[in-house]
């Protein structure tokens, strides 16, 4: 299956799709945001930090946590705080074993780490809202991306962003709310990012020069379904120094030949 830019968005906006209105329920929403607070902190909680954190009122807070270690999704330890627990283990081992893309795309990130000396990383997209890291290789070199399996990014900073702005139905205006609200450490100027997303259709491929981690190089190519929708995408990030302009272009070369194969196997196994 070859990748090219023909699922990309063309000149002429199309009608966004309606949104699916979805009704809240509240308990559900705190209980998913007490597990990603506990998700983030190096340090168990306690009820209070919980609560404060999430502007949830200390006994609601309480009442929820104590169903949450009830199902083993959180512990609470001697000193009544709390962190994720075992339960989280197995649900995180499901997802993994009912997707095939990290399973696939590992060996692949892992040549290209090694062959370009770069870290490596397999994202996959979840619309507009954010984008998760299924798989990662780790270059030898003396940089550290603050990146692991699971991580979540918001779905259109960095190279990848700009991949899903290109490929994505939304209207502009959609995109360039969700651009506005973005936190970059270099933030690009929006009329320069829709240049780039303009070029993403010409390339196939999308980079980052120190917008997203002053310093660093984020180059990502597409991983497309048999409907030429972006579902996924492999991420190289290495030093400003280590990626010039040359390079850049070899090595997504190789990443798009990569990413042309991941998309075949994935396409045959739907």
């Amino acid at each position: 299956m070859r990748t090219d830019v023909a699922g990309a968005r063309t000149t002429r906006e199309t009608p966004a799709p309606k949104p699916r209105r979805v009704r809240p329920v509240p308990a559900v929403t705190r209980s998913i945001a007490i597990l990603r607070l506990l998700g983030r902190s190096r340090e168990p909680l306690g009820v209070k930090a919980i609560a404060q954190a999430l502007g949830m009122v200390t006994s609601t807070c309480l009442h929820i946590l104590r169903v949450l270690v009830d199902e083993e999704l959180v512990k609470v330890d001697a000193g009544k705080r709390y962190s994720l627990g075992v339960g989280m283990l197995s649900l995180a081992r499901s997802v993994i074993e009912s997707n095939s893309f990290p399973t696939l795309a590992q060996p692949v990130l892992d040549r290209l780490s090694t062959q370009w000396g770069v870290t490596t990383i397999g994202v996959e997209i979840g619309g507009l809202e954010h984008m998760v890291v299924l798989a990662l290789s780790r270059s030898q070199l003396p940089f550290r991306l603050h990146v692991d399996v699971g991580s979540r990014f918001p779905t259109l900073i960095s190279a990848t962003g700009r991949l899903v702005a290109a490929f994505s139905t939304q209207p502009w205006n959609e995109i360039e709310r969700r651009f506005r609200a973005l936190r970059w450490q270099q933030a690009p100027a929006l009329d320069a990012w829709r240049k780039e997303v303009e070029a993403v259709r010409r390339k196939g491929y999308s980079v980052d020069r120190g917008n997203y981690i002053a310093g660093v190089t984020l180059l990502a190519v597409p991983v497309l379904n048999a409907r030429s929708q972006l579902t996924h995408t492999l991420v190289a990030a290495g030093l400003a120094d280590q990626l010039d302009n040359a390079r850049c272009a070899t090595l997504a070369k190789d990443m798009r030949a990569e990413a042309d194969r991941l998309s075949g196997l994935l396409v045959a196994e739907a």
